[in-house]
């Protein structure tokens, strides 16, 4: 490895360690009370749930710093996701590094981050839990804790059987690059991939809080976002060095390893190819959110009856809008930076230097999506769903009757 690499690999590093945000992430996560900050916004106003939609043009101002604050759910949701499945790769990418000269480095540098990314999902977990139980006495958005061979994206186009497949795919990935370093290197593209994606948003979550007239006394979601950004700009870094150049250093990938390396990119077009009219800059496939927004709407924050919350989602995800032409943007603006990324590695298909799978995406194509997944919500998920939830107002109805009495 070349001494600037080595420079570049040892600066990042101790920089990281010196402005490590584990300690005051776990202590301000610990404090927060979502009473104390219900009143106010922890994002930009644009990134609210169903931003730019008629449900957001219709609602309250309480009710949209609810929507507000459940954006802030349904993304760090996401991120735990992606932060789980980064702690297992980082361990089987520096174990296919133990065979190289100067190895340490790189995995004393993962080991920091594996141990920073507990902290971001513990802080996640803690704040949308106690949200979710304050607004709806259960949990929407947040989901157990899951290994890291589940689908990644929260809410993708899946059903069993590709998720079993994806399951394999990821298992057999972690046991080969385990053993080969080419593969351990090439994981931080796909890495560098998806945090460039999340570097776009969460600059723009941090940026509320710094701009914050009192940042003493601003939210502490808002707070968590900006030392959460602060520690993903370092783990960026991290990736495009051993990325871009420490797998300069090894012998040229064979066609195997060129396969597995490109299957994995053109796996984060895929996983990345969908926009949401729910939520800017997270890539979910809507009709498997219809669920929970459903829910959302019928809950006492809004009560709208079955008809209605059926209409408003027919209204918000099948028709063009303000908020669906933002995702969109954001949608495009990712695709090109991921592009700029990538554009030097010469071992990858030339679909994916292009991205040319995401840019078959487009308002057309998506508003087609959202409308034949509409109408299969509308038919059995939606009776299903009306069971469902009627099923739990009663149970919850009962259990303060209960509590009454006590």
């Amino acid at each position: 490895m070349k001494q600037t690499t080595q420079r570049k690999l040892q600066i990042n590093h101790t920089r990281n360690k010196q402005q490590d945000h584990t300690a005051v992430m776990d202590e301000t996560a610990a404090k927060f009370r979502y009473e104390d900050c219900q009143n106010e916004y922890w994002n930009p106003e644009e990134f609210s749930l169903l931003h730019g939609t008629p449900l957001w043009e219709q609602s309250t101002p309480t009710q949209k710093l609810i929507l507000n604050h459940l954006y802030w759910v349904a993304y760090y949701s996401q991120i735990v996701s992606a932060e789980i499945a980064t702690i297992y790769f980082n361990q089987t990418s520096a174990a296919g590094l133990y065979a190289q000269e100067d190895f340490r480095l790189i995995c004393d540098t993962l080991d920091l981050e594996s141990s920073q990314e507990r902290a971001h999902i513990n802080a996640f977990r803690t704040i949308a839990k106690q949200v979710e139980q304050a607004l709806f006495g259960k949990l929407i958005f947040t989901y157990p804790m899951r290994g890291p061979f589940t689908e990644t994206m929260v809410y993708a186009d899946t059903n069993a059987l590709k998720t079993w497949w994806k399951k394999i795919q990821l298992q057999y990935f972690g046991l080969i690059s385990a053993n080969n370093t080419f593969l351990a290197c090439q994981y931080f593209t796909v890495r560098g991939v998806r945090t460039l994606n999340g570097k776009l948003v969460q600059h723009k979550l941090s940026n509320y809080y710094q701009k914050h007239p009192q940042p003493e006394v601003a939210p502490i979601p808002a707070k968590i976002s900006y030392y959460h950004f602060l520690d993903e700009s370092f783990h960026f870094n991290s990736s495009t060095i051993i990325s871009h150049d420490v797998i300069n250093f090894l012998p040229a990938p064979t066609a195997f390893e060129r396969l597995v390396a490109n299957l994995g990119v053109l796996g984060c077009q895929r996983d990345h190819f969908h926009f949401s009219a729910a939520m800017n800059g997270i890539f979910w496939y809507d009709p498997a959110l219809y669920g929970k927004i459903y829910y959302v709407l019928r809950s006492p924050v809004f009560e709208m009856s079955d008809s209605d919350a059926k209409e408003m989602i027919r209204r918000c995800f099948t028709k063009e809008s303000e908020g669906l032409n933002r995702s969109f943007l954001t949608h495009q603006e990712a695709m090109e930076s991921y592009r700029i990324y990538v554009e030097k590695l010469g071992y990858l298909w030339r679909r994916n230097r292009e991205m040319s799978l995401m840019g078959c995406n487009s308002m057309a194509r998506c508003l087609a999506m959202q409308r034949r997944g509409f109408r299969r919500f509308e038919g059995y998920f939606g009776e299903e769903l009306e069971d469902l939830f009627l099923s739990h107002a009663k149970a919850q109805r009962r259990k303060e009757e209960w509590e009454s009495l006590v």
